[in-house]
């Protein structure tokens, strides 16, 4: 899973990238009308940070493996993709009814950081 995770964490922020310059240049007129251009910008930091996580944990697991640290994989890519994913859709759609799924990817960020945590902290 560890190269998975650096792979899958690479893909991940550079998506984050290409989506957040396309917000920025291509649709910024678009979000400014409807008043999202700063929803979308969050999509855009929460999903990099989701990658960034991914490579930490992939890191990580270079060093040792562990279960914690593989569940916490599959949490930040479910967060980098449920929490951004929501937000995006709530720009592109308009309908605020997408925010409801939002905290589902934010409890996947906030317990993939926890196991990251245990994790480290155990080994010290």
């Amino acid at each position: 899973m560890t190269n998975k995770n650096i792979f899958w964490g690479s893909i991940i922020c550079a998506i984050a990238v290409a989506l957040g310059a396309f917000g920025a240049h291509a649709w910024k007129d678009y979000l400014t009308s409807i008043q999202r251009l700063d929803t979308f910008e969050t999509a855009s930091k929460y999903q990099m940070y989701g990658g960034f996580a991914l490579l930490i944990v992939g890191i990580l697991q270079n060093q040792q493996a562990s279960k914690s640290l593989k569940i916490a994989g599959y949490l930040f890519i479910l967060g980098s993709i449920i929490f951004p994913g929501s937000l995006y859709l709530i720009c592109i759609t308009q309908q605020k009814v997408f925010g409801a799924i939002a905290p589902i990817g934010g409890l996947a960020f906030i317990i993939g950081f926890l196991l990251m945590t245990i994790q480290v902290k155990g080994n010290r």
